[in-house]
């Protein structure tokens, strides 16, 4: 008979081994894993519509009318736009918007109406719509780079 003792015995490397499988596993998937642009379809149209309805309230005076930049403020679309913006987080632009903007009152705009501002400067931009909204989480926008050129993959 086996005792207790010798069960466990057993039972740890076999245990370990699977644990050690588990990580290579997680490790080759997240390797695996495409990054995430502006160009995979990360905000629907309706999202981009209330965007651009909160710009016209809240942007349009220091931007611009199609957001193309005024005496105030920059554009938030066009060539200029994408080339300070390319390589950079969806993260960090709605961490502008949501602190600073609108300059007149910055901090008032939630998560969710950043995003939906990010939509409608994509739609602009040429971005091509999805199927599921752009999420105002940190951690989601922190996934999906800004690219100002369509990667080939």
């Amino acid at each position: 008979m086996i005792d207790v003792r010798s069960r466990l015995r057993m039972s740890v490397p076999r245990l370990l081994l699977c644990s050690l499988c588990g990580v290579f596993a997680a490790a080759i998937l997240a390797a695996a894993a495409e990054p995430r642009s502006v160009w995979d379809g990360v905000y629907v149209a309706e999202q981009a519509s209330r965007g651009e309805k909160l710009a016209a309230q809240r942007c349009v005076a220091c931007h611009g009318d199609r957001l193309t930049g005024g005496e105030l403020a920059p554009a938030l679309t066009g060539d200029v736009f994408s080339a300070n913006w390319d390589g950079v987080k969806l993260s960090d632009l709605a961490d502008r918007i949501r602190t600073t903007m609108p300059q007149d009152r910055p901090g008032t705009l939630s998560r969710a109406q950043s995003a939906d501002i990010i939509a409608y400067i994509l739609s602009l931009a040429k971005m091509p719509a999805g199927d599921a909204p752009l999420a105002g989480d940190a951690g989601v926008l922190g996934e999906i780079t800004f690219e100002s050129i369509k990667p080939q993959r």
